[in-house]
């Protein structure tokens, strides 16, 4: 590629992932200014160099650029950090390009981010919870939160699709895992919820890795003891709202049945979207309207975009806070069959994303990507498309900004 940008355009961030038309003074011809000593490879998209983890390239004159997006765009084409942001005023994390540093190079964090040991002065932290004590049927996905991390080196810093550049507008890294114990589900749900209060209580968003579905019921006791009762937005094959197995009230079939006990959920904003399978019962999701959530099975999702539903879900949520919840069930086990209780005739991955780029604007104060069992998928393409989920979730928190 001769240039970094060939022609330059405005790309404002318009939902769903299209752009405004570029103002007069940004639909520039290509300049000499445009050319670098920046070299692209096809394959990691046109935006690495080879000279340096940083590259430098010239940006466009700051008299052609409106004074709103003069520091960004600079910003952007330097791999520098965006001068403001809310956390605190040290530099951003920023992950290093393939170009420079080989993708099998160094510690398998999340998107070969920078580990800490805490969440302090983080706005957003990757978080693993190597956890299936309670899965019902294949074990698995406590090798989970590893295997998306080994997947996430394919994951690069901006949104080519929504135009989001998160590296480059909050700070983010990954904070290890939470030392669960694999012998006592009840202890690990405290342990979690421990973990996550003091997450929190920094005000940084988690993002999490899973894990079976267990994960997220002390997940939502941290998050709404913060924040109150949370909306939801669920895709998942399965509601979650069971109340026993085998006299048991705690496992990856009841986390939500829980929340809703306990007051952690705000009921009448929850969408379960995907859901499908055989059932015990004639009407499987009788508990969850009774309680006023909206549950959307898969046969509505069949062949179709769902970006009109995704319309209808943020008129639903509105401006308090929403908490996302993804299990890696929710899509079809053609796109991945690594997880513990699959069921056909699911979401496809174009979906999936039309659901998190439709939460964009919401007021969003957690997520999670749980279920993910590698042993089940040798290709690691499951693994693969949660690393990328959760980079579309990344990509819609609060604060973030388009390039």
């Amino acid at each position: 590629m001769a240039a970094l940008i060939t022609p330059f355009k405005s790309r404002l961030c318009s939902f769903p992932g299209r752009f405004l038309t570029a103002s007069p003074h940004l639909a520039l011809k290509r300049q000499p200014w445009l050319s670098s000593s920046t070299s692209s490879s096809s394959r990691d998209g046109g935006r690495g160099t080879s000279a340096s983890l940083f590259p430098t390239a010239h940006y466009p004159p700051a008299h052609l650029l409106p004074r709103s997006r003069k520091l960004f765009l600079q910003s952007w084409v330097n791999n520098q950090p965006i001068p403001q942001r809310s956390a605190s005023h040290g530099p951003l994390n920023m992950p290093p390009s393939a170009q420079n540093t080989a993708r099998m190079v160094g510690i398998c964090s999340m998107m070969k981010l920078p580990v800490q040991d805490s969440a302090e002065g983080l706005d957003a932290a990757f978080v693993g919870v190597p956890l299936d004590t309670g899965t019902s049927n294949r074990p698995g996905a406590r090798f989970g939160p590893r295997s998306i991390r080994t997947e996430s080196v394919m994951v690069r810093r901006c949104n080519s699709s929504t135009g989001a550049a998160p590296f480059h507008s909050i700070n983010v890294a990954d904070v290890g895992d939470v030392n669960v114990n694999l012998y006592d589900l009840k202890d690990s749900c405290k342990r979690i919820r421990e973990a996550y209060q003091k997450i929190v209580a920094v005000n940084c968003t988690p993002l999490t890795l899973g894990g079976d579905h267990t994960i997220t019921y002390p997940i939502l006791q941290a998050v709404a003891e913060k924040h109150g009762p949370v909306g939801l937005v669920h895709i998942d094959a399965h509601t979650d709202t069971g109340d026993t197995a085998l006299g048991e009230k705690i496992y990856h079939g009841t986390p939500f049945r829980r929340c809703v006990d306990e007051g952690l959920l705000d009921c009448k904003r929850v969408v379960q979207i995907g859901i499908r399978g055989s059932s015990y019962q004639p009407d499987p999701y009788k508990f969850n309207r009774d309680q006023g959530f909206r549950v959307v099975p898969a046969e509505d999702c069949w062949f179709k975009s769902l970006v009109p539903l995704m319309s209808e879900v943020r008129q639903q949520m509105g401006e308090k806070p929403v908490y996302i919840s993804f299990d890696i069930d929710g899509l079809d086990p053609a796109y991945a069959p690594g997880t513990g209780t699959p069921e056909i005739a699911g979401l496809t991955p174009s979906q999936a994303l039309e659901i998190i780029r439709g939460c964009q604007g919401l007021n969003i104060v957690g997520c999670d990507l749980v279920e993910v069992a590698p042993i089940y998928d040798a290709s690691g393409n499951t693994a693969l498309i949660a690393a990328n989920m959760l980079f579309e979730m990344l990509c819609v928190l609060p604060g973030v900004k388009c390039f």
